[in-house]
C-alpha cells in the first residue's frame, strides 16, 4: 500500500522561488499551502496543520525566528504540538543558522539543495531527525557546545536584549544602514532606530561604533 505524501507548507517571500520549489517537489511531497510573510505563515500553518513547514529565514514582518516564536505561543495556548520546521534559506551565515535552530527549527538547509535531497530532508525532519547541510552542522555543534556565539543565559548583558534587539544589533555590527535593516527585517526605519536606542541604553553604550566593537568582542558577527 502506497504511503500518503507528506503535507508541506512553504514559507518564502519570493513567489518565483516558491513556484520552483513546488515544481521540484511535485510527486515527492504535497505542498498544501504557501505564505510570503510572517503574518500569512502564522495564519495558515495552524489552519492547514502540515507535517513539515519549509521556512525561509528572512521574511517581511520579522523573519523565520519570529514565525517559530509565534507558532510556539499558539501551540502552548492550544495544547497542540508545534509544527516541525525545516529552514530553507540562501543564507549560510552562522548567526542565521543558530538563531533559527534556537527558536525551534529541526534543521537548516541551503537553497542549493536538489529537489530529491530536499524531499529526503523533509521526510527525515518529519521522522524526528535533525537535518543540516554539511558545512552548517559544525556551526550548530559549536554553538550548543559553547564554542561559537555566547549561549543565552551565559552573558548577562546579552540576555538583557530581546530576540529582535539582538537581530538588529547583528545587522548594525555588519555595517547595515537603518533603511537596509528595515527592508531586511520587514519593519520601519523608525522601529529600527527605536531598537538601536534601546540596545544602547541597556548596554550603556553611546554610538554605533561602540555597538559594533561590543558585538565583535562577543563574536556575534563574523
Amino acid at each position: 500500500m502506497t504511503q500518503p505524501l507528506l503535507r508541506v507548507v512553504l514559507v518564502d517571500d519570493h513567489g518565483l522561488f516558491r513556484a520552483g520549489v513546488r515544481s521540484e517537489l511535485q510527486g515527492l511531497v504535497e505542498v498544501v499551502g504557501e505564505a510570503g510573510d510572517v503574518a500569512q505563515a502564522v495564519e495558515c500553518i495552524p489552519r492547514l496543520a502540515p507535517d513539515v513547514v519549509l521556512l525561509d529565514v528572512h521574511l517581511p514582518g520579522g523573519g523565520g525566528e519570529e514565525v517559530l516564536r509565534r507558532l510556539a505561543e499558539l501551540a502552548g495556548g492550544s495544547g497542540a504540538g508545534p509544527a516541525k520546521c525545516l529552514a530553507l534559506s540562501v543564507s549560510d551565515d552562522p548567526q542565521d543558522v543558530i538563531a533559527v535552530v534556537r527558536a525551534g527549527a529541526r534543521g537548516y538547509v541551503t537553497k542549493t539543495i536538489s529537489g530529491p535531497e530536499l524531499a529526503d530532508a523533509i521526510r527525515r525532519v518529519h521522522d524526528g531527525d535533525a537535518v543540516f547541510s554539511p558545512r552548517l552542522a559544525g556551526f550548530v555543534l559549536d554553538a550548543f557546545a559553547g564554542a561559537a556565539t555566547p549561549a543565552e543565559g551565559t552573558d548577562p548583558q546579552l540576555d538583557q536584549l530581546t530576540a529582535r534587539e539582538r537581530e538588529v544589533l547583528r545587522h548594525i555590527a555588519r555595517g547595515y544602514l537603518y533603511k537596509e535593516i528595515a527592508l531586511r527585517l520587514g519593519i520601519s526605519p523608525k522601529t529600527v532606530e527605536a531598537h538601536v536606542s534601546a540596545v544602547l541604553r541597556k548596554l550603556q553604550l553611546s554610538s554605533r561604533h561602540e555597538l559594533s566593537r561590543w558585538a565583535a568582542e562577543r563574536r556575534l558577527v563574523d
